[in-house]
């Protein structure tokens, strides 16, 4: 198995956060560049990967009370991941995605994970702001 797990600040109250995040409409703005979710029968939803052209279905569920998304596979549980939100002093949080290959075979190297997960983060932060902006935060 292999885990990941990244973190990042955000300057914005942790449920302007949780909103953008789980925003299924706005959900491939933030994610990986390769990956689109498509909604399906709440909570299954269809990951489409453009690097491989495949489509997976997968399971989304939203947490609202814990501030909290999870995700994994439908079939079998070859991955999973989650992502909290919390809130932090000054009116900041701290996001934290949490990454699980359960198929080693299967698992991107160790610095590419690190990157998309960095950047996943960094463009979350950045469609935050922009949501602030919009609503004159």
């Amino acid at each position: 198995m292999s885990e990941h797990e990244r973190s990042r600040t955000v300057a914005a109250p942790p449920e302007d956060v949780f909103a953008q995040a789980g925003d299924l409409g706005q959900i491939d703005a933030w994610l990986p560049r390769d990956l689109h979710v498509r909604r399906e029968d709440p909570p299954a939803v269809t990951v489409h990967d453009d690097s491989t052209g495949r489509d997976a279905p997968a399971l989304l569920k939203a947490r609202p009370d814990q501030l909290r998304l999870e995700w994994s596979t439908r079939d079998g549980g070859s991955y999973a991941g989650w992502l909290q939100v919390e809130g932090i002093d000054g009116g900041a949080s701290s996001v934290t995605v949490h990454l699980s290959f359960l198929d080693e075979g299967h698992a991107p190297p160790d610095n590419e994970v690190t990157v998309a997960l960095d950047e996943s983060l960094d463009r979350l932060a950045e469609q935050v702001r922009v949501r602030a902006d919009r609503s004159g935060r």
